[in-house]
């Protein structure tokens, strides 16, 4: 038997370091070859981190929150064979590639010292084979080793608790080594339900510890509120005209192309504003003293995911048809929900759009995606009466909540970049033409 450390691998794009966001195993769980053992995140992607051999995992190299340097020790695995850590190395020596913002997480030393003893003089071993399921490894043989008192339970199974507002911690688990299961969640809200009779007070408190997306989220909104002064400009648009547009053409594509909704109408219409007021599709380095203007309009699309809001891009949008923007808004949203977008399709926006669609409310304010300039917000839609001159008359009217850099960008600028969207918007014939890649 030996030892086998996995690194923290180089997931590129000059990475140097990922934040760890998950586990899925812990110490003295039994892990198969390609098993998933962590989830690290950098920007705002996550990288799932395959096991490369089978074995018991006797050391986790960290916390979730921690951060970890590329190439520091991850976890190690007593293996059938002689693993890849030389026999006597000091147990603490994973610590030593952690990045300097992580925290120390202690190794389980008696499993990792008693593990080591057994291990051969080579650096590099032959390829572990799989461990045998009987013997000392067998579930029911093992006694529960906890990662720092920490208790054992799958993603799904925390979720679930998360979302009842149950404390792991407090329960204990009949899985193997101790593992709290779906089952044991479900007795447990059985015994409430018994005790408090379907009702009662609670006097629960709980802690929530802010890492990964919901920590880069915090960042980036306390970065942009602090160093952005944000003037916001809201404009009622009507949308009858344009509600009538779209549900014709989508009518008339049928299922051969992607179904238009209200954004790729508006991703047009920013493209031609900013054409006009190239300094609203721009960067400010505020550190520099610049203001970078771009000729390409990467539109960034705030998406509501799981884990938090991210911002996937839409490249070169002023290149783009309409159908283009259409079957791209709803690639990369899916990609971003279900945590496969990669890296450069989550970075590089120009300027953003920001949506909460129905639930939208009649107004909001959008906080500026640093270090753009500005973003526009979508409220919902809906009928309200409208005035034509001689009678109220239904109209489909949704409100503009536009955010500005007010360091670079002029309170009158930003009226004329609004009032640009709103004659766009409610005459979307205008956006068909002009040399328009429409077909």
């Amino acid at each position: 038997m030996g030892l086998y450390a996995i690194k923290v691998p180089d997931v590129g794009e000059g990475v140097a370091e990922a934040e760890l966001v998950e586990w899925h195993v812990g110490v003295g769980d039994l892990v198969k070859k390609d098993d998933v053992i962590a989830a690290v995140m950098t920007d705002k992607a996550t990288v799932e981190i395959p096991s490369s051999v089978s074995g018991e995992v006797v050391w986790l190299g960290g916390e979730v929150g921690d951060t970890l340097a590329v190439g520091a020790e991850l976890i190690r695995l007593e293996v059938a064979g002689e693993g890849n850590v030389r026999a006597g190395a000091e147990k603490n020596a994973p610590d030593k590639a952690r990045s300097d913002t992580a925290r120390r997480a202690p190794a389980n030393n008696a499993v990792a010292a008693a593990a080591t003893a057994r291990n051969s003089d080579h650096d590099e071993g032959p390829r572990p084979q799989a461990l045998h399921t009987g013997g000392a490894h067998d579930s029911e043989h093992v006694a529960p080793r906890p990662f720092n008192g920490k208790p054992t339970a799958a993603p799904s199974v925390r979720r679930r608790a998360r979302e009842a507002g149950i404390d792991l911690a407090s329960m204990k688990g009949t899985g193997p080594h101790g593992r709290i299961t779906h089952e044991d969640i479900d007795a447990h809200l059985a015994g409430g339900r018994a005790r408090n009779g379907g009702r009662g007070r609670s006097t629960a408190v709980k802690e929530v510890k802010v890492i990964g997306l919901r920590r880069r989220i915090a960042e980036r909104m306390a970065l942009a509120n602090a160093r952005i002064p944000h003037i916001t400009i809201v404009e009622e648009i009507d949308m009858t005209s344009l509600e009538g547009l779209r549900e014709e053409l989508n009518a008339a594509s049928g299922s051969a192309r992607p179904k238009l909704t209200v954004l790729p109408f508006l991703i047009m219409a920013i493209v031609a504003a900013v054409r006009e007021q190239p300094q609203f599709n721009a960067h400010f380095d505020d550190e520099a003293g610049i203001i970078r203007q771009f000729g390409a309009v990467h539109v960034g699309i705030a998406t509501q995911t799981e884990s938090g809001l991210m911002v996937p891009v839409i490249r070169h949008a002023e290149a783009n048809a309409i159908w283009d923007n259409a079957s791209e808004l709803a690639r990369l949203a899916g990609a971003a929900r279900t945590a496969t977008a990669e890296r450069s399709e989550l970075t590089g926006s120009t300027i953003t759009i920001t949506s909460l669609g129905p639930l939208g409310g009649i107004m909001s304010t959008p906080i500026i995606n640093h270090p753009e300039v500005a973003i526009v917000g979508v409220n919902k839609m809906s009928v309200r009466p409208w005035w034509d001159g001689q009678q109220f008359v239904p109209r489909k009217m949704m409100n503009l909540s536009c955010s500005f850099d007010h360091r670079v960008i002029d309170g009158y600028d930003a009226a004329v970049f609004v009032q640009k969207l709103k004659t766009l918007l409610e005459k979307p014939a205008m956006l068909f033409v002009g040399g328009w890649p429409n077909a």
